[in-house]
């Protein structure tokens, strides 16, 4: 059993916009997020975060602000006696061709060479198409959470096959943890 879990962080994490999170004032915790992330954490899950941010890319927050906001998340998590082991974000817009920019699978690359471990198996959450897309192509098992853009995904109906659907990261978090 793999035991790496792979968070997109908009909308998986905390409440997201669709004029971006701009500040740490705007990123507020999707209810029982923290808790859920403190708890996979505490029962011996690796916890990462692959976020696209081309925010940056396009001027509406600077890098300092985006290592704000992580700096926050990860302090609540740490007060609810659990630990993100990593990070990974990417800065570029959706013209730019970079590899890290879900679907592609830098983001997940940089993962699993910063834990030292492979992300085939692990568990991928997201919230929209892009980030099933990217778990398949990582071998990875997707779950999309009904929070964030989850809704307009399921909406959508494309590339839903055999993915299991939850809530919210804390519907998964009982679900994985036998908590139901």
């Amino acid at each position: 059993m793999n035991t790496l879990i792979i968070l997109d962080r908009d909308g998986v994490v905390n409440e997201d916009s669709d004029n971006y999170i701009r500040s740490v004032d705007e990123w507020i915790p999707v209810p029982g997020s923290i808790e859920a992330i403190a708890r996979l954490s505490k029962a011996g899950y690796t916890l990462a975060v692959a976020t696209n941010q081309s925010g940056i890319a396009r001027g509406y927050y600077p890098l300092s602000e985006l290592e704000a906001m992580h700096t926050r998340m990860n302090q609540l998590v740490q007060e609810q006696g659990g630990h993100i082991d990593c990070v990974r974000y990417c800065p570029h817009g959706p013209d730019e061709g970079c590899q890290c920019r879900k679907p592609e699978t830098g983001l997940v690359d940089q993962i699993e060479q910063h834990l030292n471990m492979s992300a085939s198996g692990a568990w991928l959450v997201g919230d929209s198409l892009k980030d099933l897309q990217c778990a398949r192509r990582k071998h990875c098992q997707p779950a999309l959470v009904r929070t964030g853009k989850g809704e307009r995904t399921l909406a959508k109906g494309e590339g839903l096959e055999g993915v299991p659907v939850f809530e919210s990261l804390a519907d998964f978090a009982d679900h994985l943890l036998g908590h139901f």
